[in-house]
């Protein structure tokens, strides 16, 4: 097994997916975890490629977030679209990545990616909250690469 299939548990991914679930009701925005092993390139480069590859950057509003991992590298991301990193604070995301790496650093990952999306999904509401036509416009599920 890689050290991604041994990162969450199935009970844990379960959990993480309600998470974004439960986060998102109550805005427009979108959250996504993305989990793989190891990335040659910069940590943020990186990300930046799989917040593309997920068609992150069309959401209507700009608004997803993601929150990238690579599990062998212990490498943390957390990149905002255009419309979410322009009316959060200027150190919201490294707050956010503190608070999922205290966590990690206890041995609860799951309960960081918990923390961390439920961090995301408040700015998400204060800033986009949820209006009655909208729609879930990204899958909620963890996705590895």
């Amino acid at each position: 097994m890689s050290k991604v299939e041994d990162f969450l548990t199935a009970e844990e991914e379960a959990a993480i997916v309600e998470a974004i679930r439960e986060a998102e009701k109550n805005t427009s925005g979108e959250i996504r975890v993305h989990l793989e092993a190891h990335t040659d390139l910069d940590p943020f480069e990186r990300a930046a490629e799989v917040f593309d590859f997920l068609h992150m950057d069309n959401t209507k509003l700009s608004n997803g977030v993601l929150i990238y991992v690579a599990v062998e590298d212990r490498t943390l991301v957390i990149l905002g679209d255009s419309g979410i990193n322009d009316v959060v604070p200027p150190d919201f995301w490294d707050s956010t990545r503190d608070t999922i790496v205290a966590h990690f650093k206890e041995g609860n990952m799951d309960k960081g990616l918990i923390a961390g999306i439920f961090e995301a999904g408040l700015q998400l509401k204060k800033h986009f909250p949820y209006q009655k036509n909208d729609k879930n416009e990204l899958p909620d599920d963890i996705s590895v690469g």
